[in-house]
């Protein structure tokens, strides 16, 4: 590949303006104190905003109108934007994936945080003749018996206590990984109903989920029955949310944070493990599940906010999170030194401007695919869409794998191991993503 020998102008502005220290030493410590606190920044604000939903979502249940659902889901929007910048902390046992509660590390709360995508029709109402398929494929149901037939489902069984307790025992019961019950995609379902586009060849339309605030009405203005329940059901696993959401920030607190100790004392471990994360999101993440499958597969069951059509942000802000920890910047602010810097130290200055072109290049990339949907042309229509927006999707792809494979030459650079976390990457260019065939 070949080396860039200056900084480019997206890297420059930010040397100018303090965010890239470009220091001639910098200490390892330093880069892990600053990426630590960007992480328990953007999980404060993921919380806040996950606090803000909460209230939001209580005051639909408790006065149903237009209004306050076109507010709910105002607030579910807002809160994406945090949080899909914090999914570069997970592939490096912190706790958003590990249990750091307890002696022996087990799943964190990421499944019942982000789970995707989910049988909705276990949560609630749906019209099945209408559900989401694969492309040649069948449509995600649930495997638990109660819930496996036309209009059974949580919501509707009076049976079952909806407690935020019980919400999460069935959350992905059975190790199956449809029967999502909770966190982010559960509460968007609740808001914006299925979107029934039309399978097979049918075109899709522009729009998310119809659900009407008069699901949420009691008495006799209440549609779809069991509206009392529907609102008990929103408001438990809001608050479930909050409460893990809260979980791992509190371990992330530069003052009090275990996690946040421990990570920063990890020295070259802790700085091989966001290496190893950079190219774990950018890859097989991103590029690959909530990308490539879904052009693939031209499956709306394959984006990953599929109710509310809000996709296309959460592959701008999943790409955010890379390039945030890399230059040590979130939000406009600047968290100290970066890896961007250390690289520059170390004598990699070369291959670390390669990197931050990369970054800023898939941000381009991106940007395609979300001024298209915020202009009316949501991620699930694009990648039904011509040729050019096919296209479009496959260059966001080709920055990721790109982007990737220069994270596996700064950790060879640098002298760390690739495979340092059981990584399921492969740190290569990969011609299966990287092929032009696409459903047609």
């Amino acid at each position: 590949m070949m080396k860039s020998t200056s900084i480019s102008a997206a890297v420059m502005a930010l040397s100018i303006s303090g965010v890239a220290q470009n220091a001639a030493a910098v200490a390892l410590d330093e880069v892990l104190s600053a990426s630590g606190r960007l992480a328990y920044a953007s999980y404060t604000d993921s919380l806040t905003t996950a606090i803000a939903l909460k209230k939001a979502v209580a005051n639909l249940v408790n006065n149903p109108s237009e209004a306050t659902h076109q507010a709910a889901k105002q607030a579910w929007l807002d809160s994406r934007e945090p949080y899909g910048q914090t999914e570069i902390y997970r592939f490096q046992e912190g706790p958003i994936d590990d249990d750091l509660s307890t002696a022996e590390p087990e799943d964190g709360p990421e499944g019942q945080i982000n789970a995707w995508p989910l049988a909705e029709g276990m949560i609630d109402y749906v019209d099945s003749t209408l559900l989401y398929v694969q492309a040649g494929g069948d449509a995600i149901t649930t495997s638990m018996p109660q819930y496996a037939s036309d209009n059974a489902n949580m919501v509707a069984d009076r049976d079952f206590v909806i407690t935020k307790q019980n919400i999460a025992d069935l959350n992905e019961a059975m190790d199956d990984g449809a029967n999502v019950t909770t966190g982010y995609h559960a509460i968007e379902f609740l808001l914006w109903g299925q979107d029934t586009n039309a399978k097979d060849a049918v075109k899709r339309d522009a729009t998310g989920g119809h659900r009407s605030y008069t699901d949420y009405l009691t008495g006799s203005g209440c549609t779809n029955g069991n509206c009392d329940r529907r609102g008990a059901y929103l408001m438990a696993v809001t608050d479930l949310l909050v409460d893990d959401l809260a979980s791992v920030s509190a371990q992330w607190d530069p003052a009090i944070g275990s996690h946040y100790t421990n990570f920063v004392a990890g020295s070259e471990d802790s700085l091989q493990k966001l290496l190893n994360a950079m190219g774990q999101l950018s890859y097989g993440e991103l590029a690959s599940e909530r990308i490539k499958i879904a052009l693939m597969s031209d499956s709306q069951e394959d984006e990953h906010s599929c109710f509310s059509d809000n996709t296309h942000r959460d592959i701008v802000l999943n790409a955010q999170g890379v390039k945030n920890i890399f230059l040590s910047a979130y939000n406009g602010s600047s968290y100290g030194a970066g890896i961007y810097d250390y690289m520059k130290a170390k004598g990699h200055g070369s291959l670390a401007d390669d990197l931050a072109k990369a970054l800023e290049s898939t941000m381009n990339a991106t940007a395609v695919i979300d001024r298209k949907a915020k202009g009316g042309k949501p991620f699930d229509n694009q990648i039904q869409g011509t040729a050019t927006d096919k296209a479009d999707i496959q260059a966001v792809v080709a920055g990721l794998v790109n982007q990737t494979n220069i994270v596996a030459q700064a950790i060879d650079a640098l002298g760390y191991n690739p495979d340092v976390k059981d990584s399921e990457v492969t740190y290569a260019s990969d011609d299966a993503l990287l092929g032009d065939k696409v459903a047609e």
